[in-house]
C-alpha cells in the first residue's frame, strides 16, 4: 500500500499567475495538496510567456489542476464560489483589490466556509506601501540586494526570481502553520507574504553587519571577504573554479594540496585574520598556481582535501550533473508539442522520499467539467456555459 503523501486531503484553490503564487501552490501540490487553479477562459497568461518568463509556467505548475471560467460573468463567480466552500486554503497573487472587486476577497470567502485559510501574498504586506506595484526587481532595488549584488554604483538584480519563489515558500510555511493551528482551534485566519518584507529578509545579514561594526555592507564585488581564500580562480583553457578555505585547517589543506609551500612556511599567514590582511601578496601567488593546472586537476585536489570548491556552471548544464541524476533530483513533465523534459523537484526528502510528479502540467481548463460536476453541475448546464463562451476545456 503507498503511504499517502503529507498534505492529502487539503484542497487548494488558486489565483495566481506568474512565479510568487504559482510557487507556493507548487509545493503544497507536490507535497500532496489538491490543488485547483482557476484560470481565465483563455488560460494563464504566464503560459505564453516568452525570453526569461518562458520557464514560469513549466516549473511552477505541475501536479495541478485547471479549471478554466470566466470569472466576470455570474455564472463564473457563481460556480468559483461553490467551488470555494469546498476548499480548505485559497491562495491568490493578483493586485491589491483585485480579488475583492470580483467579490473573492477574505472577508466574502470566509462567508463560505467559515475556517478557510486565505493566503494573499502581494508586493508589501500592509503599510504605506501596500497600494504599490511590485515586481522581483523592484523590490530588489528597493530592498538592497541589487546594490549588494552588482558592483558599486551599478545595481544588479540576483540571476534569478529569488523573492517571487521565496515569498512563495514563506507563503506556504505560513498556511502550514495555518493548518495546524486550525487542527487546535478550530478557526481558520488570513495569511498575508510580501515581495518587499522577503528581500528585506535575505538582506539582514548585511544590516546586521552595519549594526555590528558600524560599517555599511560593500557591494559583493567590492567586499572584503571575511577569508583570505574565498574566490572565483581562473583554469588552464580559460575555465573556472570556485575555492574556499574558511578555516586554519582549511588553509593548511589548502596549501599542502596545492604545493605552495613558501606559503605554508610563512609564519605571517598563519591565522585567518593575518591571511585576509596580506591578500595582496599573497593571492598572485595562488592565482598564478591555479593558472597552470586545469579545472578537473582543481577539482579533484580539492575533493581530495576536502576544501569547498565549485565549478561555473551554466543552468543548462544542470540537466548533466551527475549528482542530481544519481539523486532523483528531477521529475519529468511533458511541454506543449508532446516534449517531454525533466524539471527540478523540491529540495526536500521526507522518511526518504522525493516528491514528483503525479499530475502533468494541465491544459487550459483541462478538469473544468469534472470539477463543475463533482459540485453538482449537470452535464446539459456545462455544455451551456462551454458553448456561451463562459467554460473552456475538452
Amino acid at each position: 500500500m503507498t503511504k499517502p503523501l503529507p498534505l492529502a486531503g487539503l484542497r487548494v484553490v488558486e489565483f495566481v499567475h506568474m512565479v510568487m503564487g504559482p510557487a507556493c501552490g507548487l509545493i503544497l501540490a507536490d507535497l500532496g495538496a489538491e490543488v485547483i487553479k482557476v484560470e481565465g477562459v483563455e488560460g494563464d497568461s504566464t503560459r505564453h510567456l516568452t525570453g526569461s518568463g518562458a520557464g514560469y509556467w513549466p516549473t511552477y505548475n505541475r501536479n495541478k489542476q485547471s479549471l478554466a471560467i470566466d470569472l466576470k460573468s455570474g455564472e463564473g463567480i457563481e460556480a468559483v464560489r461553490a467551488l470555494l466552500a469546498t476548499a480548505d486554503i485559497v491562495t491568490e497573487n493578483f493586485r491589491p483589490g483585485a480579488m475583492e472587486k470580483l467579490g473573492l476577497g477574505y472577508d466574502a470567502v470566509r462567508v463560505l466556509r467559515a475556517d478557510i485559510i486565505y493566503c494573499s501574498m502581494k508586493g508589501f504586506l500592509p503599510g504605506p506601501y501596500e497600494q504599490r506595484p511590485a515586481l522581483d526587481e523592484v523590490v530588489q532595488m528597493m530592498g538592497g540586494l541589487a546594490y549588494m549584488t552588482g558592483p558599486e554604483g551599478r545595481p544588479l538584480r540576483a540571476g534569478a526570481s529569488v523573492n517571487d519563489v521565496m515569498g512563495g515558500m514563506f507563503a506556504a510555511i505560513g498556511i502550514l502553520a495555518a493548518v495546524v493551528e486550525r487542527q487546535r482551534s478550530g478557526q481558520g485566519q488570513l495569511v498575508q507574504s510580501g515581495l518587499f518584507e522577503n528581500n528585506v529578509f535575505l538582506v539582514a545579514q548585511h544590516m546586521m553587519q552595519h549594526a555590528v561594526t558600524g560599517k555599511p555592507a560593500s557591494p559583493m564585488p567590492n567586499r572584503l571577504s571575511a577569508w583570505a581564500v574565498y574566490d572565483v580562480f581562473g583554469c588552464a583553457g580559460g575555465e573556472q573554479v570556485f575555492v574556499g578555505a574558511v578555516s586554519d585547517a582549511q588553509w593548511r589543506k589548502f596549501v599542502d594540496a596545492f604545493e605552495l609551500h613558501d606559503l605554508a612556511a610563512d609564519a605571517l599567514l598563519a591565522t585567518n585574520n593575518q591571511r585576509v590582511a596580506a591578500r595582496e601578496r599573497f593571492m598572485p601567488r595562488i592565482r598564478e598556481c591555479m593558472a597552470r593546472l586545469g579545472k578537473a586537476e582543481v577539482m579533484r585536489r580539492c575533493e581530495a582535501a576536502g576544501l569547498p570548491f565549485a565549478p561555473i556552471t551554466r543552468p543548462q548544464d544542470l540537466f548533466d550533473d551527475p549528482h542530481l541524476l544519481a539523486s532523483e533530483g528531477f521529475t519529468d513533465i511533458t511541454l506543449e508539442g508532446h516534449h517531454t523534459t525533466p524539471v527540478p523537484r523540491l529540495p526536500l526528502v521526507m522518511d526518504g522520499t522525493r516528491f514528483g510528479t503525479r499530475r502533468d502540467l494541465p491544459a487550459v481548463g483541462q478538469h473544468s467539467r469534472a470539477i463543475l460536476r463533482e459540485l453538482g453541475y449537470a452535464d446539459s448546464r456545462i455544455d451551456e456555459l462551454a458553448d456561451a463562451g463562459k467554460l473552456a476545456g475538452p
